[in-house]
């Protein structure tokens, strides 16, 4: 079977024969709303425990709308015309409300990133700006320790609406809700704090009951006050499948089942080799980014098997504390070690990458020179299907293989 991945803009293709391939993971078919602005207005008309938003906001009140930032694929600029309209008609105005892109631990943007992000409406009548780490309210602690430290422009606004996207997450159990607030408008150290809870082992993706990643998180967007929440569910292509409104738990909680429903998939036993890929552009923007889905892949691969990542990671490693670990550490086993005694963010990634290591080799695909891959512990490869080639080399002709094209969304789960 010919495969294809995503890899940056652009695709790699693999031959795999059909003897070998145990799966390919995939959404489950579902069927698209005739429309996708169509969709928001339906989620907006119908909250989810919560009433309406024009019964919420009240004219001359200061509005934040937080959004997710360039390294994620909610898409903001398709929301932000129904949400507009439905502020508007509550009698809020333009100048009252702004745009806030959460930037968690990432890098500022570009005028043209938050442009292209927000949609030309939205740029053109309110004000849109990043979050900004070092203008922050302090709120108090949660009853982890984790300080409530929230962007100034959504600490003191009136209301607080949270967008986003709702796939699973390898520590906090899922995207989207609360995480708007904590860590996308919070600071470093309130992040690190609690980032710290994800080597719990209920800390994991697809776990949201008991999962103490996300209890914190959630008790912090209470503190500070969310009043609405705004949440999509993607398909393969980035196309709006579901959209819910209201509460931002029980809305959120809606969402996190539907997921479910299309990307949880259950398999009989790991396979061999493991192909996977984010799905391209902008998911693999850094090795910090793509590291999701390699972590999926985790799951799903047997012990000394081999995981072929395909991510661009063209703007290298993506995270300064995260180059460091991974650049400066002797050895995965010291990552590893490191991080139960020295707990940093960014370095918990680098400490995950390491786990994986533990358990299989990693090859990578990438526009990252070979000598420096190499220098962080991973196996370069000129092209997906020479990976796979030398795949079968180290482990046989008989090896079964498995395919994750949207590695980041597809959560395997082995149940034999």
């Amino acid at each position: 079977m010919d495969l294809e991945f995503g890899i940056g803009t652009r695709t790699q293709s693999v031959r795999v024969p059909d003897e070998n391939l145990i799966g390919v993971l995939r959404a489950a078919s579902v069927t698209a709303p005739a429309s996708e602005d169509g969709e928001i207005r339906r989620a907006l008309r119908e909250p989810i425990g919560s009433p309406r938003l024009a019964q919420i906001v009240r004219p001359g009140e200061k509005i934040a709308v937080i959004s997710s930032d360039v390294t994620r694929p909610m898409p903001t600029a398709k929301v932000m015309p129904a949400l507009l309209d439905e502020l508007y008609a509550a009698g809020v105005r333009p100048e009252d409300i702004t745009l806030v892109f959460g930037l968690g631990s990432h890098r500022h943007q570009s005028d043209e990133e938050k442009r292209r992000l927000a949609g030309e409406r939205a740029w053109a009548e309110i004000r849109c700006v990043d979050s900004d780490p070092d203008d922050c309210v302090h709120l108090g602690l949660t009853r982890a320790g984790t300080p409530v430290d929230i962007t100034r422009v959504v600490a003191e606004a009136d209301r607080r609406i949270c967008l986003g996207n709702v796939e699973y997450h390898y520590f906090a159990g899922y995207s989207g809700g609360a995480k708007a607030i904590m860590p996308g408008v919070s600071t470093r150290a309130a992040i690190q704090s609690n980032h710290a809870m994800m080597i719990r082992p209920e800390a994991c993706a697809g776990n949201i009951t008991t999962n103490p990643v996300r209890a914190d998180i959630e008790e912090a967007a209470a503190m500070c006050g969310t009043d609405f929440i705004l949440n999509v569910v993607l398909g393969e292509h980035k196309e709006i499948l579901r959209a819910a409104a209201g509460d931002v738990t029980a809305a959120h909680r809606a969402l996190c089942a539907f997921l479910d429903t299309i990307y949880l998939k259950e398999l009989s036993a790991p396979a061999d080799i493991v192909l996977v890929s984010q799905g391209g552009a902008p998911k693999d923007l850094n090795l910090y980014q793509t590291q999701k889905a390699l972590d999926n892949a985790r799951h799903a691969v047997r012990e000394g098997g081999i995981i072929v990542l395909i991510g661009s990671c063209r703007e290298g490693l993506g995270e300064r504390v995260f180059q460091e670990w991974m650049t400066t550490s002797p050895s995965p086993e010291y990552m590893i070690e490191r991080i139960g005694h020295d707990f940093q963010l960014g370095g918990h990634k680098a400490a995950a990458i390491a786990m994986t290591l533990r358990k299989a080799q990693i090859f990578l695909v990438s526009d990252l020179e070979d000598d420096f891959v190499r220098s962080i512990f991973l196996t370069p490869q000129s092209s997906a299907q020479a990976a796979l080639d030398e795949a079968f080399r180290q482990l046989g002709p008989e090896a079964k293989v498995l395919a994750m094209p949207f590695g980041g969304s597809t959560l395997p789960r082995i149940t034999a």
